[in-house]
């Protein structure tokens, strides 16, 4: 039986002869290249709207025989956290998808309390002169000279986890902090009277450069929705600066000593575990608290009830997004959504069985 021509999909002879154009005009179109006029650019796209033309990407890979190299910067996987395994494994993903159209991607990591591992590897990405950039800004001046280095050289980047407003970032993937932190403020809220007291625990070396205040910007969020809501509970914070185990111990046990009185507990980041280790070895109970990441230490304190809220931002999907924009937009050719915020997930002992990062 003869296919009719009305289920055959459209190709670019048949938007020439709508167009009224050379074959080689809807090539130049379709390639976003020079030389055609405003007029028939309009024209033919329209057309191809309206037929709801897909080239074959994967001939036209192939055809090339061009590769495309992406690269990622990020954070190596950590006896402190694991949390980037999870970026990790969605950017992997992605990759599986991706190999076929002849895409490689190019793995760096950079300890995430070291600077000059950060500059190396960027200073590597740079020489190889990649197509495309996955970047997790973690050190706002290192980040910052890196992305200029690669708008000079025409290399596009996208942000995953934290982003820097003021670069021409292709997009941002991941989560708005200020709301995040505002949700943290209102889990509070619902499970403590007014009036008890509320400690904020940041931990990192570099809070003031850290990720454009990334934390900073949590915190805030999450003293707005107090004073948004005309709550007066008082909120005391500390600042820990070394973050192995027993410098985050003694830190805590120093601001239980001056605030015996405190019954929340906010951490901006996924070192919330390390927090409900000290409470286990306490044994302090009766304390909300409520932190980051779905991460194996913090999922095993929520299941034991030293953790009741853990807020969480689908980071396997910031991975994967990442690098499917670059595909979208180097070989589609096709708009990218500039910012992409990833939903505030709420998980509790009583759902983690269930949820997937």
């Amino acid at each position: 039986m003869k296919k009719s021509k009305q289920n055959e999909p459209a190709g670019v002879k048949d938007i020439a002869r709508r167009a009224n154009v050379s074959i080689g005009t809807v090539d130049r179109v379709l390639h976003n290249r020079e030389g055609v006029s405003e007029k028939t650019r309009a024209r033919i796209n329209k057309i191809i709207r309206e037929l709801n033309y897909q080239p074959n990407i994967l001939a036209r890979r192939l055809a090339s025989r061009k590769t495309l190299q992406f690269d990622i910067l990020i954070p190596h996987i950590s006896n402190e956290s694991d949390y980037w395994q999870a970026p990790l494994l969605g950017i992997i993903r992605a990759e599986a998808e991706l190999k076929q159209f002849g895409i490689n991607i190019g793995k760096f990591f950079f300890d995430q309390n070291d600077k000059d591992s950060f500059v190396k590897q960027a200073e590597l990405i740079l020489k190889r002169k990649a197509d495309g950039v996955l970047l997790a800004p973690f050190f706002l001046d290192e980040s910052t000279q890196f992305t200029h280095a690669c708008s000079r050289m025409q290399i596009p980047f996208v942000f995953i986890n934290s982003d820097i407003p003021d670069q021409p970032s292709l997009c941002y993937i991941g989560p708005d902090l200020f709301h995040s932190g505002y949700a943290g403020g209102q889990l509070t809220r619902y499970c403590i009277p007014e009036k008890s007291k509320i400690l904020v625990v940041n931990v990192s070396k570099e809070i003031k450069n850290q990720q454009h205040n990334r934390l900073l910007r949590k915190e805030e969020g999450f003293r707005a929705y107090f004073k948004d809501n005309n709550r007066k509970n008082p909120v005391v914070k500390t600042d820990i600066r070394k973050t192995d185990q027993l410098s985050i111990e003694k830190n805590m046990s120093d601001i239980f000593q001056q605030h015996p009185d405190i019954r929340s507990i906010f951490v901006t980041n996924s070192r919330v575990g390390s927090v409900a280790s000290f409470l286990e070895k306490n044994n302090m109970k009766n304390l909300l608290v409520t932190g980051y990441d779905f991460i194996e230490d913090n999922i095993s304190f929520l299941k034991k009830g030293w953790i009741d809220f853990l807020i969480c931002h689908k980071p396997v999907e910031q991975g994967y997004r990442g690098i499917m924009s670059l595909y979208q937009h180097l070989v589609l050719k096709a708009e990218v959504e500039k910012t992409y915020f990833m939903p505030v997930d709420i998980v509790l002992k009583e759902n983690c069985a269930f949820y997937r990062n």
